[in-house]
């Protein structure tokens, strides 16, 4: 192949493929759980063969590994506001939605995380990840002058997000985007 055709293949048919067989994932997951995640319902949803599937994610935790890591391999980075109050509302809201969608792609990762050691170990990767990215909330707000160099990103984001999974995942009772507001607003203000 020329690099010319090359140029005008981004990523080419293995991209294409892995793209579509990802997102059958993400919408059987969604729908009908880690139980109901099987190689020929992606496969059919996808439109790839089976026996690609098998070769190249040999099983349904394969699929949901690489599902994981695919949500490392984006770029997003939390809202800029102008403030870290600002900010961490943004993030919550984000997660908000997230836990809130129905179905909820997050909440059937988190469920079938719990189904077998690969996906668990990819869900802390994806976590980390997130946790990693979100950090530029802290900086930001210490480059502002909001609050002093040393915070540590981690607990904060956790005081922020931790009453929203434990209301909507654990406890399965609902929260009003207001509530989780809210609870951005409490751990902004904690380490002001």
């Amino acid at each position: 192949m020329t690099d010319a055709v090359r140029a005008r293949r981004p990523g080419g048919r293995t991209a294409r493929v892995r793209s579509d067989v990802l997102a059958a994932v993400e919408a059987e997951l969604a729908e009908h759980g880690y139980d109901g995640l099987t190689i020929d319902a992606v496969a059919a949803r996808s439109g790839v063969h089976r026996t690609t599937l098998y070769r190249r994610w040999k099983t349904v935790a394969g699929l949901l590994v690489d599902l994981l890591a695919a949500g490392a391999d984006d770029s997003w980075e939390p809202a800029d506001t102008g403030s870290l109050e600002g900010d961490l509302i943004a993030v919550n809201r984000e997660v908000h939605a997230a836990l809130t969608a129905r179905p909820s792609i997050t909440q059937a990762v988190i469920a079938a995380s719990f189904r077998t050691t690969e996906a668990a170990e990819a869900l802390t990767r994806f976590w980390e990840d997130r946790y990693a990215r979100t950090a530029l909330v802290v900086e930001r707000a210490v480059a502002r002058g909001e609050i002093p160099a040393g915070v540590d990103a981690h607990q904060l984001l956790l005081t922020a997000t931790a009453p929203l999974y434990h209301q909507l995942v654990l406890l399965r009772k609902p929260m009003s985007r207001s509530e989780a507001d809210h609870h951005a607003r409490v751990a902004a203000a904690s380490v002001r």
